[in-house]
């Protein structure tokens, strides 16, 4: 079943800007009811966007308008920009020289979102070296202070069919532990894009 892109950050829209369920929204979005009422009590995403899946070309507003109206109807993705033309490639990832220098904002974005995805499954997602993948973890990489997280199927890095494939290898936590991941992961703060997400000064104490 096919997604729409930056799912967290689509739910974050719909919550915001329409009626629609919980439900509704969770399965449109492949995400746990629960983990959907935890964004909209700000338990979880609490520093992501909402991304508008109307301009996206993923959701149409007859669409929602539908289902808003009948909560037991479901949402029909669109369409999915980044599925469109997927083909299964060998070997290394090549990125053009005018992206590379975006592969560490994208690396920071994928272990702070999704830190249960392994420096392998990242390197050869974003073709990048397991080196560099360290040193954001590890917050001792030269420019980390400058970095701004941000989702790698936006900067072009990757298609989303390809970040899907690994999500959906991984076994998804229950609501509980998802809270218990959340607060370790507090080390790493949320702040407004025109700040950089690692630097320490800007926890809150």
């Amino acid at each position: 079943m096919e997604y729409p892109l930056m799912r967290k950050a689509t739910a974050v829209w719909l919550l915001d800007n329409t009626t629609l369920t919980f439900r509704q929204i969770a399965s449109f979005c492949g995400l746990h009811e629960l983990e959907v009422s935890g964004i909209a009590d700000g338990e979880v995403a609490s520093g992501i966007r909402g991304i508008d899946p109307i301009i996206n070309s993923q959701l149409t507003a007859e669409e929602i308008k539908k289902c808003e109206a009948d909560e037991q109807l479901d949402l029909q993705l669109y369409k999915n920009p980044a599925a469109v033309g997927e083909k299964k490639s060998r070997g290394p990832k090549y990125t053009p020289l005018s992206k590379r220098q975006d592969k560490p904002a994208a690396i920071a974005w994928l272990v702070k979102f999704h830190p249960e995805i392994t420096d392998g499954q990242i390197s050869k997602l974003i073709g990048t070296t397991k080196n560099t993948i360290k040193a954001i973890r590890e917050r001792t990489h030269w420019n980390i202070n400058n970095l701004t997280p941000t989702d790698p199927v936006i900067l072009g890095l990757c298609k989303q069919i390809e970040l899907q494939k690994i999500l959906d290898k991984i076994p998804k936590e229950k609501p509980n532990e998802q809270k218990v991941n959340m607060s370790s992961d507090a080390e790493i703060s949320v702040v407004e894009p025109s700040k950089s997400l690692f630097n320490d000064n800007n926890h809150d104490t």
